[in-house]
């Protein structure tokens, strides 16, 4: 069983309890806007020209994004981290991309994980069919399931796909108890509105009353990939979001009885 990993973050800690190893699987089916790892949205790995200045020289080298695992593999390289795990209550977040376009490679991965007793975060688009989450979540101790535009048209506008399947999915993980925390990634101009904000609590007040949200206030630390990394840049010119510049939205949020943190 191999899988296609673009990038293996250690010592994270913003991607669930704890000192995690956050690993970035390749290929994403959304096109988000403001996304800033345009290296996960082939789910193969690919290879172009890169040239570089070097003085009065260019020099050309040929890059490669992604690289292929096996299982066993990739447990080795998870295992160099289980000291900080334990002493973290830290352990593996599996993202992307959407972790769930390698659905056979990640319900292995996980499995591996529970049998070392290790943490499993999974941070996902939700874009998937529900039985894709239905066959790894007994080996999931948390989802991180963004949660980006309540209005159809402009979900699609912002993303690309339509947010039915994503919103159906992040009810049946509530309807089934699943432990999750709600991201909602906070664009100026594009889905930081009172009327989306108050949409999401609608939404989510119909659901439960326990909900934790962090909201992500948008960054532009991505940019700069698009051109390394031959990539289209179409990146809104808005620049990065403070942390004050969403406090009105937690506000609402813990109104309405939510947990709510600002950032991961």
């Amino acid at each position: 069983m191999n899988g296609i990993v673009f990038d293996i973050k250690r010592y994270a800690v913003h991607d669930g309890p704890g000192i995690r190893t956050t690993i970035f699987l390749k290929g994403c089916p959304l096109r988000c806007l403001w996304c800033h790892n345009p290296e996960s949205f082939s789910p193969k790995i690919e290879e172009f020209n890169q040239t570089n200045r070097l003085a009065e020289k260019s020099v050309t080298t040929r890059v490669k994004i992604g690289k292929e695992y096996t299982t066993n593999q990739l447990v080795k390289e998870i295992e160099k981290d289980q000291l900080f795990f334990d002493q973290s209550q830290g352990g593996v977040t599996f993202s992307g991309g959407e972790p769930l376009l390698q659905l056979d490679f990640l319900e292995v991965m996980l499995k591996e994980c529970k049998q070392m007793d290790i943490h499993t975060v999974v941070d996902t688009s939700g874009f998937a069919p529900k039985e894709n989450l239905q066959r790894i979540s007994e080996n999931v101790d948390l989802f991180l399931f963004d949660l980006k535009q309540m209005n159809d048209k402009d979900h699609r506008q912002l993303t690309g796909v339509s947010n039915q399947q994503i919103l159906d999915n992040l009810s049946y993980l509530i309807e089934q108890k699943t432990n999750l925390i709600i991201r909602f990634p906070m664009i100026p101009g594009f889905n930081d509105s009172k009327v989306n904000v108050m949409k999401m609590i609608e939404f989510l007040t119909n659901l439960t009353s326990q909900a934790e949200i962090h909201i992500l206030p948008y960054h532009r630390i991505g940019k700069d990939k698009y051109a390394r990394f031959n990539k289209e840049n179409r990146m809104p010119e808005i620049p990065s979001m403070k942390e004050e510049d969403t406090v009105w939205a937690k506000e609402l949020f813990e109104q309405a009885g939510f947990k709510v943190s600002i950032g991961g």
